[in-house]
């Protein structure tokens, strides 16, 4: 009784010094935190484009975020943004924060609609995701985008998506018949991220998503599942959760974290002490600070040095 008396006691505090920031955050551009340190570029954002081809079931737009520097500065990297939502529902808009500071840190940050189940089901999403990277592909000497260090960015369903897409490759029959090498992802920063679906009760979100019950469609639910496609070719990941997530809990990060350490995939698994899945998203300026200092290591040109780029990192409850 005493140590659940304390825990709740602890728990109550943690909630109580979040309050203020979820209050300030109704009014504020969110993620929190992604101002605490100085732009390294001035910004300018082309909004509402069409990235999908013209005979698609429905047309769908991205917002993409430059950053101002100069004409002879050579490639960029780029960044795929993905909005959460549980697969049919929210909008681009949620990301625009985290786009804008991708294009900050120096990325071309294509942030991205794609299509919302029940009425479009597994895998229509996926496609949309290889879609964008065709047409970021096609746009790269326009955007002077260097096509070998394209990450995908997502929270949540986004996370699932971008995560899905790193590690599709050409012997998986989902790769066909939009993929191929121009939608291959450089690296991943998500968050909240469902990795195996098959870990999941039964609900109304994945039954919409993938179009019935796990007893009923068990190879979809693999098939749509991160980890349970993952093999030695994926890409190395930043993986933040928060530690109390209800809705996606962070057994779906520790076994996916399980399984890159077993293949030798560089990645990080960054903790958010006290915080659910809506909180994390709220306060994630800290972590995808973090997730893009991670990755800009990881895809630098110069050789990475032997130490391992696997950990965890935590952060105290009132950061």
């Amino acid at each position: 009784m005493h140590v659940a008396s304390r825990l709740s006691r602890r728990l109550a505090t943690s909630l109580l010094l979040l309050l203020p920031t979820l209050l300030i955050a109704g009014c504020t551009t969110l993620p929190l935190g992604l101002d605490e340190t100085s732009a390294d570029h001035d910004t300018r954002r082309l909004d509402a484009l069409t990235y999908t081809p013209k005979d698609w079931p429905t047309p769908l737009q991205a917002d993409v975020y430059l950053p101002d520097t100069a004409d002879d500065a050579g490639l960029r990297p780029a960044a795929l943004v993905v909005h959460g939502g549980g697969w049919q529902r929210r909008e681009r808009a949620d990301m625009d924060a985290i786009a804008k500071r991708l294009a900050q840190r120096g990325y071309v940050a294509v942030n991205i609609d794609y299509r919302f189940a029940p009425t479009y089901r597994f895998p229509a999403q996926l496609h949309d995701l290889q879609q964008a990277m065709h047409w970021i592909n096609h746009h790269a000497e326009r955007w002077r985008i260097d096509t070998d260090r394209i990450i995908g960015v997502g929270y949540s369903s986004g996370a699932h998506l971008v995560s899905l897409l790193a590690v599709m490759n050409a012997r998986n029959p989902l790769d066909s018949p939009y993929g191929g090498p121009e939608t291959r992802l450089a690296g991943v920063l998500a968050g909240g991220t469902p990795t195996d679906l098959s870990r999941f009760d039964d609900g109304r979100l994945l039954n919409d998503f993938i179009g019935g019950p796990q007893a009923e469609y068990p190879d979809r639910y693999r098939q749509a599942s991160p980890l349970r496609q993952l093999d030695d070719s994926a890409p190395p990941f930043f993986l933040f959760h928060g530690n109390l997530d209800g809705l996606v809990p962070i057994e779906q990060a520790n076994v996916f974290q399980t399984a890159l350490d077993e293949r030798g995939i560089g990645n990080t698994l960054y903790r958010l002490r006290w915080r659910g899945h809506y909180t994390t998203f709220l306060t994630a300026g800290p972590a995808i600070e973090a997730g893009l200092d991670f990755l800009d290591r990881q895809l630098a040109p110069a050789p990475v040095t032997a130490q391992s780029a696997s950990g965890i990192m935590t952060t105290p409850p009132n950061r």
